[in-house]
């Protein structure tokens, strides 16, 4: 199975939810020209009232669809965009991907993991139960985090449904990812 891009969304305002698109366009060193949380420094606005200077590690987020599946069987209702994610991809194991893996995303855009999406409490407030439904355990106990993985953009581009997704591993030891 080709992993593939299943959907494209931003939001201009802070809203929980991004709107599905015909098309995206990321813009490097910045995120999804018109999206709320593109910029160099941070726009999540927790993170903006601890530190405004501090960089944005979180210019993209990645959600992949087999998540929505294991919601939906579980009885949420989840569309692609609801959960706030920019890019939905099908046939990619985001979270088992090491912080700095590239994203190869349709003809040239290109997008570095930067690490975990960190469930927060507005999931409960799209639907309840929500945010434990992201959230689990291993055998050993850890936490597992599976609300999707966040990047910043090294090369911009166009990206739609239907694009491609190559996955470049770093080079070197792999670091896990872990919550940014």
């Amino acid at each position: 199975m080709t992993s593939r891009v299943i959907a494209v969304s931003r939001s201009a305002t802070h809203t929980f939810s991004k709107t599905p698109l015909e098309s995206i366009r990321l813009l490097a060193g910045l995120g999804v020209e018109g999206d709320a949380h593109a910029g160099v420094t941070v726009k999540h606005r927790s993170r903006v009232a601890r530190d405004p200077s501090q960089p944005n590690l979180r210019q993209v987020h990645l959600v992949h669809a087999e998540l929505h599946d294991e919601l939906r069987e579980a009885g949420f209702a989840v569309r692609e965009g609801d959960m706030g994610e920019n890019v939905t991809t099908r046939g990619v194991d985001l979270l088992a991907l090491p912080t700095g893996t590239r994203l190869r995303l349709g003809e040239t855009a290109v997008v570095e993991v930067t690490g975990l999406r960190n469930p927060c409490a507005q999931l409960n407030g799209f639907q309840d139960g929500l945010m434990k439904a992201v959230l689990d355990r291993d055998e050993e106990g850890n936490l597992v985090r599976k609300a999707g993985v966040m990047g910043i953009v090294i090369e911009g581009g166009e990206v739609r449904p239907g694009d491609p997704v190559y996955v470049e591993p770093p080079a070197g030891p792999h670091e896990p990812l872990r919550p940014v």
